[in-house]
């Protein structure tokens, strides 16, 4: 009974803190709220307001935010900005969780498996890693979006594809640092196998640095997927994205700059609230930070 108890005492003790940590990051705070707000508006805003994303009202054309039936007013083709700003922070955000996810998940098998392996094994690996981050992120982003179908579900694999190394090279490096301490010498002296000690012993002790670069990723992929639509190569008219929005507005800032302006925002909103969440997590998860 007593060693259950001082067993389950430190990993209480440690999520105390991490979750005080936390909530004690202001920013990290304001991040969390701006993005439940945001989703929520995208999730539930298009429902409550009286457009459709594809409805046109040519005599509403280039209305200006505030003026009419039209909350943040209507593009070049008189439909509504409002609605289609929402729609499109569904498809945006969408690409952002699954790329991070998608990436997350190659990082995460690439490392933990390369440090705790080593030798010819995590040579292979690295040296992968290594070639993948020898391309310039944005031309082999470009080159893969303009070779294959550019859909939503085809853009959130190249951003995965394009942003999985990271994640492997901090993953590796922290299975370095675990592989010889007592526990899992434990294990191997228990007799459990390589994969048990891998994913049960070691990987729930990096998640820390998993879950604060998986926050940044989403506020990469969000990026990412706004350029390249931005550029034309990402997700297609009428489907509406915050990128492809950007590109219909830009021949018509001197004329209606809220073209621009409001997705622009909401770019900025989404990304500046994920690096928050991210800044926040990592001073959370940095003991060096704690005052007990």
């Amino acid at each position: 009974m007593t060693a259950l108890s001082a067993s389950q005492s430190p990993t209480h003790w440690w999520q105390s803190r991490v979750v005080k940590r936390f909530l004690s990051h202001r920013l990290a705070l304001l991040g969390l709220l701006m993005i439940g707000l945001l989703t929520l508006a995208c999730v539930v805003g298009p429902y409550l307001l009286p457009y459709d994303s594809l409805f046109i009202d040519l005599r509403a054309r280039f209305a200006a935010p505030f003026t009419g039936d039209h909350y943040l007013g209507t593009d070049p083709l008189g439909r509504d900005l409002a609605v289609r700003l929402l729609m499109a922070g569904r498809i945006s955000l969408l690409v952002g969780f699954f790329a991070m996810v998608l990436s997350i998940l190659v990082g995460m098998l690439v490392g933990v498996v390369g440090g705790y392996r080593g030798g010819w094994v995590n040579t292979v690996l690295m040296r992968t890693v290594d070639g993948f981050l020898s391309f310039p992120t944005i031309f082999l982003l470009l080159a893969l979006a303009a070779a294959l179908q550019p859909s939503p579900v085809m853009i959130t694999v190249i951003i995965a594809v394009t942003s999985w190394m990271e994640v492997a090279r901090i993953v590796e490096a922290e299975v370095r640092s675990l592989k010889e301490r007592e526990f899992v010498l434990a294990g191997r002296m228990l007799g459990l196998s390589g994969a048990h000690i891998m994913f049960r012993e070691i990987l729930p002790n990096v998640m820390g640095p998993i879950i604060v670069a998986a926050t940044l990723t989403v506020a990469r992929a969000i990026l990412l997927e706004a350029y390249i639509s931005f550029l034309g190569f990402g997700i297609q008219p009428p489907l509406p994205s915050w990128g492809n929005m950007l590109n219909g507005a830009q021949q018509y800032l001197d004329s209606a700059p809220w073209l621009a302006i409001i997705p622009g925002v909401a770019i900025t909103i989404a990304v500046s609230s994920f690096n928050f969440i991210g800044d926040g997590l990592r001073d959370a998860f940095d003991v060096r930070n704690d005052s007990f």
